[in-house]
């Protein structure tokens, strides 16, 4: 019986694509086989056209896929069984796996540094534009950034599709609010890596968002899309903390330095004129909550409590828990810019009238700890919108604002507490000409 924390080598064995189907086979040492299968609905067959660039994304989405299966032993050597890569993809890899994984090696007590090493030495391939229609998949999570993405290009008239894996009825609700027309992909995890876990496995924080970049990279060359448009933001770039010399990222995957690997990558390996990108990259998550603030439609379908989300244990009754960081971070980024009576109507509570919840609300602040390991704005960010509700009669006096007021308040820089600043755009992104009028409407 095989033991995850003692193997030696971790092989990326095999991928294979069929009738909509992909399977993605890994294995640790001589052990069994680890197949992940990716179902996608109702596709078309490729055209031979476009073969080259499908078997380019269906390789990367192997070798990405198996971040959820490697850190089960974080074994010294890896295998590729087709052989060494070309320098671009061994480093997209090796940043993805070190810095994808710097949570889960924190939180595990590891040191990743000097051990991720993907095999390589092949010649970098040539590829050319496939004149892609002009259309784009917008993933949709049912929080507020992806539904913010989605009304942004249906404002320049832009032809999209709401997009999502997995089977969540809470994502679907959303993506069904959008009017969008629709596309869920389902990813089952090989169930042997519930058995790796039985038996002692190491276990955390994946960068999911890079698997299911990889996934929809297939998808786009499979249905027809020029564009990929995330709706990560400018804080998700901001390192968690910083431990023994490497900054901790809970939203690497999320970062612009993962996007512009990955969308570099995609125009060197699979089509040129295929776009990878963040529509939300320029604004930071309050001028992005500002513009949610306008889209009443969807109160009643969104939520970013990443309780509804997990695979295993109980979800909220009511969409939000009212326990977690996001729900915290999602609560005071709303209140600047909703009516309260509003905001307390899509919670159903007071968040900042309980000082059960002093704990969350510092952690936001970074008041005495840091930044909680979820995908939440700033402490900078957190600390503007505390502010402008201490100034605010209809808030002053909620326990945890009047707390803010009293005691943090007078050990901050006034002058670094203005909300305004938050509101302006950003530079740096990589979003398509032909996209970039949607950025008009964002802000």
């Amino acid at each position: 019986m095989i033991q995850p924390r003692l193997t030696k080598l971790f092989r990326f064995v095999r991928c294979s694509y069929a009738d909509g189907v992909a399977e993605l086979a890994y294995a640790f040492d001589d052990g069994e086989e680890l197949v992940e299968r990716i179902r996608f609905p109702n596709a078309p067959a490729v055209p031979a056209a476009h073969a080259a660039a499908f078997e380019a994304a269906l390789k990367l989405l192997h070798l990405i896929a198996g971040v959820s299966y490697y850190k089960a032993g974080v074994p010294p050597k890896i295998e590729v069984a087709t052989g060494p890569l070309d320098d671009a993809t061994a480093e997209l890899l090796d940043q993805l796996y070190l810095h994808g994984l710097a949570e889960f090696a924190y939180r595990n007590g590891l040191d990743l540094r000097g051990r991720i090493e993907f095999p390589r030495g092949a010649a970098a391939p040539t590829v050319h534009s496939l004149n892609l229609p002009k259309r784009t998949l917008v993933p949709i999570g049912g929080g507020k950034d992806s539904l913010v993405a989605v009304e942004a290009i249906k404002s320049i008239g832009g032809e999209a599709t709401a997009v999502w894996v997995g089977n969540s009825a809470l994502i679907a609700a959303c993506a069904e609010r959008t009017g969008l027309p629709m596309l869920n992909i389902q990813r089952e995890l090989a169930p042997g890596l519930f058995e790796l876990n039985r038996l002692g496995a190491w276990n955390g924080h994946v960068p999911v968002t890079a698997v299911n970049s990889a996934i929809l990279a297939v998808a786009a060359i499979l249905y027809g899309y020029d564009s990929i448009a995330f709706a990560n933001e400018r804080s998700a770039s901001a390192a968690t903390l910083e431990y023994d010399g490497q900054q901790v990222n809970h939203q690497w995957s999320k970062s612009y330095a993962f996007e512009q690997l990955l969308g570099d990558w995609l125009h060197t390996h699979v089509a040129s004129d295929l776009d990878y990108c963040s529509l939300l990259r320029p604004y930071s998550e309050l001028a992005i909550t500002r513009a949610f603030a306008k889209l009443t439609p969807y109160f009643e379908v969104f939520s970013s409590c990443n309780r509804n989300f997990k695979l295993l244990g109980p979800k909220p009754a009511d969409r939000w828990c009212g326990q977690c960081p996001k729900c915290h971070f999602v609560f005071l980024a709303l209140a600047p810019f909703l009516p309260k009576p509003r905001l307390l109507s899509i919670f159903g509570r007071n968040l900042l009238d309980d000082e059960n919840q002093t704990a969350g609300f510092d952690a936001l602040l970074e008041y005495q700890d840091h930044k909680p390991f979820e995908c939440v704005g700033e402490g900078a960010e957190a600390r503007a919108a505390m502010h402008a509700l201490s100034q605010r009669p209809e808030w002053q006096e909620d326990t945890l604002v009047a707390r803010f007021h009293s005691e943090i308040l007078p050990q901050l820089d006034a002058s670094q507490l203005a909300l305004e600043p938050w509101l302006i755009a950003g530079d740096g992104h990589r979003v398509p000409v032909r996209l970039q009028p949607a950025l008009a409407a964002i802000g």
